[in-house]
């Protein structure tokens, strides 16, 4: 078994023109991502990881959910993977269960 780490740089810089920096007009006004004091975090095992592309599947389902502010995976290639999560509580254990489902992972319990 393999472990990889993967960082996928998730703690958002602040662009000169305000917003996330990627032209999506979400009206950011150069808010950072990281996290704050009032932030939660949780740690998920997940099955079926296997590499980058299982990364940004995992990353892009939960930071479309409502108060996730940044999530880190420590990637092992044929074994459980750790996924943390910061957020500012808005994202239930369901919602976060139900992402990872729709990623097409597996919690491990």
């Amino acid at each position: 078994m393999t472990e990889q780490r993967i960082d996928l740089g998730l703690a958002a810089s602040t662009p000169a023109s305000g917003g996330c920096g990627d032209g999506c007009g979400c009206g950011a006004g150069g808010a950072a991502s990281t996290p704050t004091a009032q932030t939660a975090t949780s740690e998920l095992r997940v099955e079926g990881m296997t590499c980058g592309h299982c990364v940004r599947a995992v990353t892009e389902e939960l930071t479309a959910l409502d108060g996730v502010e940044v999530v880190g995976v420590d990637l092992r290639d044929g074994g459980v993977s750790v996924v943390r999560i910061a957020s500012s509580g808005a994202a239930s254990d369901d919602d976060l269960a139900a992402a990872i489902d729709e990623a097409g992972y597996t919690l491990a319990r």
